[in-house]
């Protein structure tokens, strides 16, 4: 089950719109039924403590007992643009029980122990 996730600071919608069609182009390509769009627009698209993708992790972590789940993301850039904290938010979607992955077929899926501290 894909999770879909952006963030958006900008005014124009324009660029995400196109994401999000990549997305579900992506998604159902791969066969994956998506769970919704997590979307953090304006400032809170800007900070590490953004409230959709919370509530992302929640849905996930609910719905990881069930199957499998993962965060599907355009790009790495959407989860942030700094290497470190791009890590940390990989780490929570990790611990909620899913994988990321984005639209250019890069994941941590075989990777996810190694991003919570745990030897494969």
């Amino acid at each position: 089950m894909a999770f879909i996730y952006d963030r958006c600071a900008s005014r124009s919608y324009r660029q995400l719109e196109m994401r999000m069609t990549g997305c579900d182009g992506y998604a159902d390509r791969m066969g994956w039924v998506p769970a919704g769009r997590w979307i953090d627009l304006g400032e809170d698209a800007l900070t590490a403590q953004r409230p959709k993708f919370g509530a992302l992790l929640e849905a996930m972590q609910e719905r990881a007992a069930e199957g499998e789940v993962l965060c599907l993301v355009h790009n790495w850039g959407r989860l942030s643009a700094d290497g470190p904290e791009r890590l940390a938010f990989q780490t929570r979607i990790v611990k909620a029980g899913g994988w990321s992955e984005t639209t250019f077929g890069e994941s941590d899926r075989h990777g996810r122990a190694l991003l919570v501290g745990r030897r494969p």
